[in-house]
């Protein structure tokens, strides 16, 4: 994927009704950056796919937000996918296993 289709603009990530420190929050995001890496990490785990704790895992300095708010805008995009397969997670609940649409038929 080229840098350019990954992003996401500012007013999407804020609430119709948020406040001034909201939306100057939003505007201080460097979503393209941050999709790009979940995507890659995403990208790499092949056919077989990550949860949520395993992209998170690979982020350690990043805000829980700054990591799973991605999953919402690649979905959109269709970069990745919900492959309807479930994995326990760190705390026994299961999470979706997301794979990047690429390796899909």
């Amino acid at each position: 994927m080229r840098a350019e289709n990954f992003g996401t603009d500012a007013f999407k990530l804020v609430r119709h009704d948020g406040t001034d420190t909201s939306f100057e929050a939003a505007e201080a995001i460097d979503t393209t950056r941050l999709e790009g890496m979940v995507y890659d990490f995403i990208l790499s785990t092949g056919t077989t796919g990550c949860i949520s704790d395993e992209v998170r895992a690979n982020f350690p300095d990043f805000a829980y937000s700054s990591i799973t708010a991605r999953y919402r805008a690649l979905l959109d995009k269709n970069f990745i996918a919900d492959t309807g397969v479930r994995r326990p997670g760190n705390s026994g609940r299961k999470q979706r296993v997301m794979v990047a649409t690429k390796y899909l038929g």
